[in-house]
């Protein structure tokens, strides 16, 4: 199935014209979008940004844009309002203090399909609720830009109040630069439940064959320096990575010695993936796709603003590097410290 791919000529920027359009929070991507948007042709009296008083804020002031430290007055000015702090905080923040001050016609752009997808967050019917969501980092969205360059972006259309939320949807992309490569017709479903599978599938997999790789590697007789600089610290993986996307998945192979080639094709060709299969589609559908996830990660979400032991992503953070990678990489940097 291929999906729509929308490009300048499918957006009409006048529909942004005389719009006061609020960025709530200017983190990484919100940083990046004002600033696009701004240079889009966006005027800068009509860009405010939502923030608590904090170094986001004075980063926002040292760029030239309006800071309001209130979220009630900054949501009852806006016609547009990007919805970028993090996921774990919008539910409190929108529905408490930004939401309620909306206007009945606001267009409310996320960047993240979650709380749309698990219904976290209280709309009125008559609003626009559209995604924009690259699929960079804030300082790549600003960085291609500037270069006159476009980046991967999902877009799509959530609740259509006004008759027009696929018209603004199109029209922010192009503000910031995402149609110049191409945004791709999405939804916050889709969007949502490739992030979790990824974080909570595949990429924990990836983590944990490394970590047993390195195990058995290392009951082997390998170096700790040498394994570290083997499997990730020569940051080979990471190029890999680029080449697979410049190449192809398959095709970046090509650039490896006849040896590896033959060795990770033949390799993969003849591993069972039944179990992995079986385990991916247990984590989709009885851990993402039915809400359980989310439930679990609402329970936790004011423990994780604590500092220390009382945050559980800290105790996380100390089991996973009090595993032998993790004492091994450790002790190879703080050798090789003047190197690094």
């Amino acid at each position: 199935m291929s999906a729509k791919i929308y490009y300048d000529s499918d957006a009409n920027l006048d529909l942004l014209k005389d719009k006061t359009i609020v960025f709530l929070g200017f983190g990484n991507q919100g940083a990046a979008q004002a600033q696009n948007l701004r240079d889009s042709g966006i005027p800068n009296e009509k860009i405010v940004v939502a923030n608590r008083p904090d170094s986001y804020a004075e980063d926002a002031k040292s760029k030239g844009f309006n800071v309001e430290h209130d979220f009630a007055k900054a949501a009852k000015e806006a016609d547009i309002v990007f919805l970028l702090i993090p996921d774990q905080a919008q539910p409190r923040v929108f529905n408490n203090e930004f939401g309620p001050n909306l206007k009945d016609d606001a267009v409310i752009v996320v960047a993240s399909g979650y709380n749309v997808f698990f219904k976290l967050l209280n709309f009125k019917p008559s609003q626009d609720v559209i995604m924009v969501a690259p699929r960079m980092i804030g300082s790549s969205v600003r960085s291609l830009y500037v270069k006159g360059k476009g980046f991967p972006c999902f877009v799509s259309s959530e609740q259509d109040g006004t008759g027009k939320a696929v018209e603004y949807a199109l029209a922010l992309s192009r503000a910031i630069g995402a149609t110049k490569a191409g945004a791709i017709a999405s939804s916050a479903r889709e969007e949502t439940t490739m992030d979790l599978f990824a974080e909570q599938a595949l990429w924990p997999n990836i983590i944990m064959l490394f970590r047993e790789a390195f195990s058995v590697l290392k009951e082997a007789g390998c170096s700790d320096e040498a394994l570290c600089y083997e499997m990730w610290m020569s940051k080979e993986p990471a190029e890999i990575f680029e080449r697979a996307a410049e190449d192809g998945f398959i095709r970046q192979l090509k650039h490896h010695s006849t040896v590896s080639q033959y060795g990770q094709l033949n390799g993969a060709l003849n591993l069972d993936g039944a179990a992995a299969r079986a385990h991916f589609k247990d984590i989709l559908y009885n851990q993402v796709l039915n809400g359980k996830f989310c439930q679990e990660f609402s329970k936790i979400e004011e423990d994780l603003e604590k500092e220390g032991n009382e945050n559980p992503l800290e105790i996380l953070y100390q089991k996973s590097e009090a595993s032998e990678l993790g004492q091994a990489e450790k002790r190879v940097r703080a050798r090789l410290a003047g190197l690094l």
